[in-house]
């Protein structure tokens, strides 16, 4: 029977069969079949049934939105800016309270940008860091301190206390949810330090907040605000003292263990109460060479509150420190603490002569200044009340 030629897979041999038909009536049959097969697709409407569907792709793409015009259905992600961005991941300025822990907050509060010129518009602020064993008894006159600032965009406040301790204050205060979780601080201890720090990282959190002042519940400030803020955010200084001191009180209290990051000759002493720039308070919450050290090694009668920032500022960013704190106190009658005033002591003359201390000449910028210091301790809370009846001129607010 002859027929189109047949292919036979044989062994994985294409093999073609010996009976062909002529190729002089092969190429006639196979044109009259094409023929045929269009004749009867038009004649019966084929074409519409057997239509191939293509997924239109290439002109569905053409009808989205480029990336530029993806508008999302958050309208306030849609009119995101970077300086709302920035917001968005400041701290909530209603609480200071969180729920890190120290490893955790440390961790997110040393991280700052390299590029140093910020893109928006920063209103820099001062953060006022208060180290408390619990009340604020001078509050009403920070409270007072405060309201001459004119606008709260241009400061910040924390409160570290005893644990447990729950301050009342009314939702218009500035002291009102700016308490930050804390830890058990000892006078004389490494925790003291610990609270200290622990209060820097969380003022950090903030990225508008460009100075850090430690305070305690015994400060009062000497100044009106416009002056302080000013003083502080104008400074080409950070303020901490460190001076060598040779005896038993100095050099005495140096460990070996601190070696060989710390040497005796880069021993340092200073007043506990700092005030920082961002660039150095970063470097604190950061340090892990020479904290880790001070932890492990200074211990009483080494104190870390006297020695660690003075010794390790001297080390890192000497001549990024003013070598002075602003923060005045009395030590002319001897012992362990400063003198505490009280209401006997409180009046107009005494405070305006802390205020203009001619004993405390220093440098201000590299100028010779009559402002020295901003703050003074310690007060009793006997004194608030001869502190608030002062008239404005005295104090400045």
């Amino acid at each position: 029977m002859q027929g189109a030629a047949v292919v036979v897979i044989n062994g994985g041999n294409v093999k073609p069969s010996s009976r062909n038909l002529p190729l002089k009536f092969a190429k006639p049959l196979l044109l009259f079949a094409v023929l045929a097969a269009a004749a009867f697709l038009l004649l019966t409407g084929g074409v519409s049934s057997y239509r191939l569907t293509v997924p239109d792709i290439l002109s569905a793409s053409s009808r989205q939105p480029r990336c530029a015009q993806y508008q999302p259905e958050d309208d306030d992600a849609a009119a995101m800016t970077l300086e709302r961005w920035m917001r968005r991941r400041r701290w909530p300025a209603a609480s200071a309270w969180h729920n890190m822990t120290d490893e955790e907050l440390l961790w997110a509060a040393s991280m700052e940008p390299l590029v140093r010129k910020y893109p928006y518009r920063r209103v820099p602020k001062v953060a006022f860091m208060f180290l408390t064993r619990g009340p604020l008894p001078l509050a009403p006159l920070w409270e007072r301190f405060f309201n001459g600032s004119g606008d709260r965009r241009l400061f910040s406040v924390y409160v570290h206390s005893t644990p447990g301790y729950r301050p009342e204050f009314s939702p218009s205060s500035v002291f009102y949810r700016r308490q930050v979780p804390s830890k058990v601080a000892q006078w004389g201890q490494t925790n003291m330090f610990d609270a200290e720090r622990r209060l820097l990282a969380n003022a950090m959190l903030d990225g508008d907040n460009e100075r850090f002042v430690l305070l305690s519940e015994s400060c009062i400030p000497l100044h009106g605000f416009p002056s302080v803020y000013t003083y502080l955010t104008a400074s080409r200084h950070s303020f901490v003292g460190a001076f060598s001191d040779p005896g038993p009180h100095g050099l005495g209290r140096y460990r070996p263990g601190l070696s060989p990051e710390v040497s005796p000759e880069q021993w340092r002493k200073g007043s506990q109460w700092f005030e920082l720039d961002r660039r150095l308070a970063a470097a604190v919450v950061a340090d892990g060479v020479y904290y880790p050290k001070f932890r492990e090694h200074c211990r009483p009668p080494c104190y870390a509150d006297e020695h660690y920032l003075p010794t390790v500022m001297s080390i890192v960013a000497p001549a990024a420190i003013a070598n002075r704190s602003v923060t005045w106190v009395d030590w002319s009658r001897g012992g362990a603490h400063p003198a505490t005033f009280g209401a006997g002591d409180v009046g107009e003359g005494f405070v305006r002569r802390v205020a203009a201390d001619q004993s405390k000449r220093c440098l201000y910028n590299g100028q010779p200044s009559e402002v020295c210091s901003l703050f003074s301790r310690k007060f009793a809370p006997s004194a608030l009340q001869p502190l608030l009846a002062l008239p404005p001129s005295v104090l400045g607010y």
